[in-house]
């Protein structure tokens, strides 16, 4: 069987963190396994508040551990790079792809499509400027070039990878209306404002999930209905 192009682009769901990055892990195997496969798209929100934590981060801060025994967080380790990130009120992207579909879905790709899809919502955004960075205990607290900041300086769009045999997993958070509370328990920050657009998380998914199929016609489409009530059978899952 030859390399297709069949893009699976499953439905938004609200999982623990273990959950979700099970279903990511499972979507990169397919995506390497199956000849008919070029990507995955998905958006995720998670059930409770979860700090997930770099591939690369191999200590995490005495309050994170207190904050954890209380039951104020939920911790999980990311597959992909980059620092912490936390998740409470905003949206997770996670885009898997073959190798030979690097060139095109590059950080710069994924960062256009998501300047142009805010654009269009009425949120300006543009790249970080930071060429190179120490992983910091928040992925935050600071903005590579591929990340996205918006007009007062607020980094909105954090995004990571991890490569495996031929083929990408890449993670982005949307900071839409970050928990102040937790943020500032974490970080010892202030967290970044609500954006302010007047659309649910639901609907600002609907338009990424439309902007990015625009003008792919060479893809074959398969839309992917998750059910939460049974969702260890879509892992290991051939599509």
């Amino acid at each position: 069987m030859g390399i297709g192009n069949q893009a699976l682009i499953f439905s938004t769901n609200n999982l623990p963190g273990f959950d979700q990055m099970a279903f990511d892990l499972n979507s990169l195997n397919q995506t390497i396994s199956n000849p008919e496969v070029l990507l995955t798209l998905r958006f995720y929100y998670w059930t409770g508040d979860w700090l997930s934590i770099g591939y690369h981060q191999k200590e995490i801060p005495h309050h994170w551990e207190k904050l954890l025994s209380n039951g104020e967080i939920n911790i999980v380790r990311r597959p992909s790079g980059g620092g912490a990130v936390l998740h409470s009120g905003g949206i997770t992207y996670a885009l898997t792809f073959k190798k030979t579909y690097y060139k095109i879905l590059s950080y710069e790709m994924v960062n256009n499509w998501l300047i142009k899809s805010f654009r269009e919502l009425g949120l300006n955004l543009q790249n970080g400027n930071s060429q190179k960075s120490s992983i910091k205990a928040n992925c935050f607290g600071t903005s590579l070039i591929s990340d996205l900041v918006d007009q007062d300086g607020f980094k909105r769009i954090g995004s990571a990878q991890f490569r495996k045999k031929g083929a990408f997993l890449q993670h982005g958070e949307i900071q839409t209306n970050p928990s102040k509370d937790l943020w500032f328990k974490l970080f010892k920050e202030e967290a970044p404002p609500k954006i302010n657009l007047d659309l649910t998380n639901d609907e600002i998914v609907q338009h990424l999930r439309n902007s990015f199929l625009e003008n792919k016609t060479n893809l074959r489409i398969k839309n992917v209905s998750i059910d939460v009530n049974d969702i260890e059978k879509f892992f290991d899952t051939d599509f």
